[in-house]
């Protein structure tokens, strides 16, 4: 390994465009998140507030909403798509509403994502679309499809309209030439997210890298399947493109296999999971000619690796098969030293109703609580920067 490093301790490009009052709050607001047992009482007590329809969706869209989403609308979030493109970092406009049912909140969601496909053509601030297969699309026949279960009369009619609220996506991304990705979710409904990703990718990546499926590496079988993928679509003709994560879905997914009595999908520590994950980007640095990907992680080494061997191999910082990351509001110090020094760089920004984006908020919570030091090497980088400040 060379000896580039990438300074990702500059708290003054980190929080660049964070006045003296956002740092703050930040920084107040990342100590609450930094207790288990605040962050657990918070998110329960928001949670219950709305299921009373008690007023606090102001609280919550002033406080938590604020820092890791855009808005309620897609021109709510254009302030911000602004500020992240004025450091030459990405937007990627996340419709963060789940847990919906009814065929017509899928419709909806299909059409919220063209919109977003039409508001990211032809601008370099808005790099990619993105969509969850659950956003559109049952669970309980996505479940089906992908255990192999005989469907019944409904649940087809429901698979092919899924299909072709998928279809409808991923066509239109390709008129327009605009990259879009396609979320990974939980292992017993992931296989039907592949067949529907895969049948895309086959159809739309003919002459360009546009439509990416996401692959969680805290999956034990997932490196595998990353290669395979990525030989099958060399035998067939077609870009293969992949957003590689650890995964989001880590408790969930061992209680369900306990419940079940099967084998966890999940590997069995975090070092296992670091190791396929870099093992991933080297694989898809090896193949540059054939796929792209992007990285998205919030691992300072990762992300170090990854810059240090596009480095020792030439690669140039914006190639434009290399993308890097990060969720909006988290690991500042990553993504704007990255686009600082040239690198492809994106955050994902949710946006949509603060009443539909809390499970995604919850989700944002629980997972900071449970990633060892995440959210104290941010309170670290803050009370760093407020002090360079002599706040």
């Amino acid at each position: 390994m060379s000896d580039f490093k990438l300074d990702f301790g500059d708290t003054e490009t980190a929080f660049a465009d964070k006045s003296n009052s956002e740092l703050r709050e930040k920084h107040r607001l990342f100590r609450m998140m930094n207790s288990p047992v605040l962050n657990e009482l918070g998110t329960r007590s928001a949670t219950f507030a709305l299921s009373l329809g008690l007023p606090v969706e102001w609280l919550i869209k002033n406080t938590v909403f604020e820092q890791f989403c855009g808005g309620e609308t897609i021109q709510e979030c254009q302030p911000t798509v602004d500020r992240l493109g004025h450091y030459k970092i990405g937007t990627i406009l996340d419709y963060s509403v789940e847990g919906k049912s009814a065929e017509e909140d899928f419709e909806r969601t299909k059409d919220e994502t063209i919109l977003n496909l039409k508001r990211a053509k032809n601008d370099d601030d808005i790099p990619f679309a993105v969509f969850k297969v659950t956003g559109i699309a049952p669970l309980g026949t996505l479940e089906k499809i992908s255990s192999d279960a005989p469907l019944k009369e409904s649940n087809k009619v429901k698979w092919e309209n899924a299909k072709r609220r998928v279809f409808e996506i991923c066509s239109y991304a390709h008129e327009i030439s605009q990259e879009v990705f396609i979320d990974a979710e939980e292992s017993w409904i992931q296989n039907a997210i592949d067949i529907l990703a895969t049948d895309m990718m086959e159809q739309f990546n003919r002459e360009k890298p546009l439509i990416f499926n996401t692959v969680q590496l805290y999956r034990t079988d997932r490196l595998q399947f990353l290669k395979d993928s990525h030989l099958k679509a060399k035998e067939d003709g077609y870009i293969y493109a992949v957003k590689l994560v650890r995964g989001a879905y880590m408790e969930k997914e061992r209680e369900r296999a306990e419940e079940y009595s099967y084998p966890s999908p999940i590997q069995p520590d975090k070092e296992a999971t670091d190791r396929d994950f870099d093992e991933a980007v080297i694989y898809c640095l090896d193949n540059l000619d054939s796929l792209a990907f992007v990285a998205g992680t919030h691992n300072e080494e990762s992300t170090q690796r990854l810059a240090q061997l596009m480095e020792e191999r030439g690669i140039e910082h914006g190639h434009p098969r290399v993308f890097f990351s990060q969720l909006y509001g988290m690991s500042d110090n990553l993504s704007y030293v990255l686009a600082d020094k040239g690198y492809n760089v994106s955050k994902y920004v949710p946006y949509g109703p603060v009443a539909d984006a809390i499970p995604y908020l919850i989700r944002r919570a629980r997972e900071n609580t449970s990633v060892k030091g995440q959210m104290s090497r941010e309170l670290d980088l803050i009370a760093k920067e407020l002090k360079r400040r002599g706040l």
